[in-house]
């Protein structure tokens, strides 16, 4: 589940880099999160 979102949230952010809305500040927040996330998973197994 958290995995799932961390994909989606890294995807909001490409699509916010490539597309250069004004929300970029909030997609990269989501990327921060994201890899957070990520990080947690794979050091927890």
């Amino acid at each position: 589940m958290l995995y799932t979102i961390a994909v989606v949230m890294i995807i909001l952010w490409l699509l916010g880099l490539v597309t250069a809305y004004t929300m970029g500040g909030f997609i990269h927040i989501l990327l921060v999160i994201a890899i957070v996330v990520v990080l947690l998973r794979v050091i927890r197994g």
